[in-house]
């Protein structure tokens, strides 16, 4: 018997898209340019500070104010303060005294006491040496 191959063939479609310049732009800026005179008031201040020592208790606490062109800004610290004293609360008085008297009791008095007796290596005892 003959054989005969018949090829079954398929057909794919394969797209793909490449860029294409087609024209372009160009943009060109141009600045113009020109001096005017302007005068104008310009106002500075200058602050000159001065830290003056005080040092002293105050009572209540002083604030921020203006005298003349100077302002005054008071700058506290807290101390602390302890105070030691020794104070006599009280006074504890003993007071010793000496009494004799008498006391009758019956008492139970033990005494021990011991006899030694030595045993032979048989078991007997053995009397004790003169």
């Amino acid at each position: 018997m003959d054989e005969t191959i018949i090829p079954i063939i398929e057909e794919e479609l394969v797209a793909s898209a490449k860029p294409v310049t087609t024209g372009g732009i160009r943009v060109e800026k141009h600045v113009d340019k020109r001096t005017e005179t302007v005068d104008l008031p310009l106002t500075r201040e200058q602050v000159d500070v001065r830290r003056v020592p005080i040092n002293r208790v105050v009572d209540k606490i002083p604030t921020a104010h203006q005298d003349g062109d100077e302002w005054v800004v008071p700058v506290l610290e807290e101390e602390l303060v302890i105070t030691k004293r020794t104070v006599l609360k009280e006074e504890i008085r003993i007071t010793k005294k000496r009494f004799q008297e008498h006391a009758v009791q019956d008492v139970e008095l033990r005494r021990e006491s011991a006899d030694i007796h030595r045993i032979d290596p048989a078991g007997g005892a053995v009397p004790p040496k003169p």
